[in-house]
């Protein structure tokens, strides 16, 4: 069986790197990797793929950036040349980017079949690009692998047949609990945070990257207020995204001088921060399931979420955007740690579950 995975963005190499692994386990198994370059930076990318201890891509598309819809057509188009030439049985793809779509919807005109891992999760929120990517994505999939109970549901509820719905659990953390283990025989000295961890303890670990978050002044003053307050009780780590990064200088937005600005970081190093913070506060969707599987409290800065079982279930808090309903959020999120339990299926086995399904 010739199988084509598909990454394209950041959150896609941590969600691919255990279904690759496994993979290797399977003698009729060609598992090929396709990077579509939509994260084309080479700190946001290629160094992802080393720390999470993958190979080289097998190919490269090289679609760099642009609006959704010029990346998604340059994606298609080489895409579509690719799947012309390698014929494979099966694209996988996974999680909701533009990479997720475009190389879904190719496969699926070339009649080749489309697994989606990650299906069925929704924020019922349109303005979201990534919901589109994800109800487009799950509306043409042969093979839906499910992370939570409410995939499950939503899927059987938009017509998709049961037989068809596998819920596996998360390879996400498969990925994580994988990391986490090696990064127990490592003193962390060679992370250039090292000290900054040594220094300070209590502290909190901030992601923020949303364009609804930061690519409006009003949303991100509003945001970078609520920060400077709570920077007041706790120092925050936050390793910023150029996206955010350039809005800040743009809208000329300041942070506390307890808030300490970071270049991007590997998984690796974000893990040996954030695993031992008090708090992480996120705009993220894998850092909401990261946290829930560690037990760290988390605050989501987002009106919606489309992981609810790490709000019923795990450390999550849904803050929102507004000054007023993070502080609050961030008041109540260090309840959590006491009331969390492990969603079903999240033992790091989740890949081996997929591929069980796919070799039959």
């Amino acid at each position: 069986m010739k199988v084509l995975l598909i990454a394209g963005a950041r959150p896609n190499f941590m969600k691919i790197a255990p279904i690759y692994r496994e993979s290797l386990k399977y003698d009729q198994v060609e598992c090929r990797i396709v990077h579509t370059g939509q994260h084309y930076d080479y700190d946001m990318s290629q160094a992802f793929f080393e720390d999470l201890e993958l190979p080289e891509p097998d190919f490269f598309l090289n679609a760099g950036s642009g609006t959704h819809g010029v990346q998604t057509a340059k994606i298609m188009v080489a895409f579509e040349k690719l799947c012309e030439e390698e014929r494979p049985d099966l694209v996988i793809v996974v999680g909701d980017v533009n990479s997720t779509l475009a190389c879904s919807i190719v496969a699926k005109k070339a009649l080749i079949e489309v697994a989606h891992v990650e299906a069925g999760l929704r924020s019922f929120d349109l303005t979201m690009p990534e919901e589109i990517n994800r109800m487009v994505t799950d509306s043409i999939s042969d093979y839906f692998f499910v992370t939570e109970e409410s995939g499950e549901k939503n899927l059987l509820k938009e017509g998709r047949p049961k037989e068809k719905i596998h819920f596996v659990g998360n390879v996400m953390i498969d990925n994580l609990f994988y990391q986490a283990k090696k990064l127990e025989n490592y003193d962390g000295k060679g992370f250039s945070t090292f000290k900054l961890k040594e220094k300070n303890n209590d502290y909190v670990f901030l992601t923020l990257h949303r364009p609804s978050n930061v690519d409006t002044k009003e949303s991100f003053e509003e945001i970078a207020f609520a920060l400077n307050q709570i920077a007041t009780e706790r120092p925050i780590f936050f390793p910023v995204h150029p996206r955010t990064r350039k809005m800040m200088e743009q809208f000329d937005i300041s942070f506390s001088e307890n808030i300490h600005l970071l270049s991007p970081l590997g998984f690796k190093e974000a893990l040996f921060l954030w695993k031992d913070a008090a708090l992480v506060m996120t705009d993220s969707g894998g850092l909401q399931e990261e946290t829930t599987a560690m037990g760290v409290p988390c605050v989501t800065l987002r009106e919606n979420t489309e992981r609810p079982i790490t709000i019923a279930m795990g450390t999550n808090v849904l803050g929102g955007t507004s000054k007023d309903s993070i502080l609050k959020s961030y008041r109540d999120s260090m309840k959590k740690k006491k009331e969390f339990s492990m969603p079903p299926k999240w033992d790091g086995r989740a890949a081996e579950r997929i591929w069980k399904v796919l070799c039959g």
